[in-house]
């Protein structure tokens, strides 16, 4: 008879603790089932922390359970509400072994009449909880895989024209917040690689693939927010200004950027113009502000206008961050 695993959690976020279970499961069992809750106690959706499973463990059967029972009790009616709710989620399928690093182990094993697996119930192995990560994902950060922390840290872009300061705000706000930031990428292309300056059409894809690669590089180091300037849209406004048009593939990055990121910033061109050898002047710099407005509304992005001072435009972005919630749909100041 082929041997079946099953193991529970709400994988709030997923960590190598519950990776332990997982992976016991899934060498000792023929096949493995994973269920994860929807809950309360923290705003990634379900639907988001089902996919880094299933992306970590592609032959693992992970089922959603958007009505399931929420929070862990040793009170036997609660106990009986997740027996029967978990009875009739796997209809007749048969489970050999009940895998889990906590006390529940013991309730439902027995009520699926198969073998109570603990795992690391003590935590010396893996020395972690969910609630403990939670706190301070960057603390605990040696617990959690990548593909989890990446979306454990809220992304904050700025957009604009030239010379409106994004530079100098992303790298001040990471060094406030005691993180990192991912500069603009394709301004150093352009330095290395323009002539008469002018960089061809075939440049922009690598602009665009390279400034995504170096802020995936960069969130894996971040501390709970990642300063990105510019991005993939803006690379694609520049192509479309140098030739009027733009690459396949940078057309395709630019609309994925619209859900890449947490929070838009658009830096306001009304701070002085620093004419250097790079820039185009400051008609062109209004030109183009107006262009990316434009293609904001254009991609219903929304944004948050930032105006100003280096100072006063830090503070509009600290108000903005301290009322933001992950995938809250709330953007803006209160």
């Amino acid at each position: 008879m082929k041997k079946i695993g099953l193991t529970l959690g709400k994988y709030a976020p997923f960590h190598k603790g519950h990776a332990l279970v997982v992976d016991t499961m899934l060498k000792e069992m023929d096949a493995g089932i994973l269920v994860i809750y929807h809950t309360g106690v923290t705003p990634i959706p379900l639907c988001v922390r089902s996919a880094w499973i299933r992306k970590l463990y592609p032959k693992l059967t992970v089922i959603e359970a958007w009505d399931g029972p929420e929070g862990y009790s040793n009170e036997r009616s609660h106990e009986i509400k997740e027996e029967e709710y978990i009875k009739k989620l796997l209809g007749k399928t048969r489970i050999s072994a009940f895998y889990s690093g906590e006390f529940y182990g013991e309730h439902m094993s027995r009520a699926l009449h198969c073998e109570d697996r603990r795992i690391d119930e003590a935590r010396k192995i893996v020395p972690v909880s969910g609630t403990v990560i939670r706190e301070d994902p960057f603390k605990y950060r040696e617990f959690i895989d990548g593909i989890v922390y990446r979306d454990l840290i809220i992304k904050v872009v700025f957009v604009g024209a030239m010379s409106t300061g994004k530079s100098t705000l992303t790298e001040a706000l990471a060094k406030r917040y005691h993180t990192v930031f991912a500069s603009e990428y394709g301004r150093d292309y352009w330095t290395d690689h323009q002539v008469n300056r002018r960089i061809g059409f075939k440049d922009f894809d690598i602009i665009a693939t390279r400034h995504i690669e170096q802020e995936e590089k960069a969130v894996q180091k971040a501390n709970r927010y990642l300063f990105v300037d510019t991005n993939a849209i803006t690379t694609y406004m520049y192509a479309l200004d140098y030739h009027g048009r733009a690459p396949k593939l940078l057309t395709r990055l630019a609309l994925e950027n619209a859900s890449r990121y947490d929070l838009f910033f658009l830096c306001e061109d009304d701070i002085p113009y620093d004419d250097t050898w790079d820039r185009s002047g400051s008609g062109k710099r209004e030109v183009f502000h107006r262009q990316t407005v434009a293609d904001l509304l254009a991609r219903k992005i929304p944004y948050i206008p930032l105006r100003g001072s280096l100072e006063e435009r830090m503070e509009q972005v600290d108000r903005a961050l301290k009322n933001f919630v992950p995938y809250s749909n709330y953007f803006g100041n209160r």
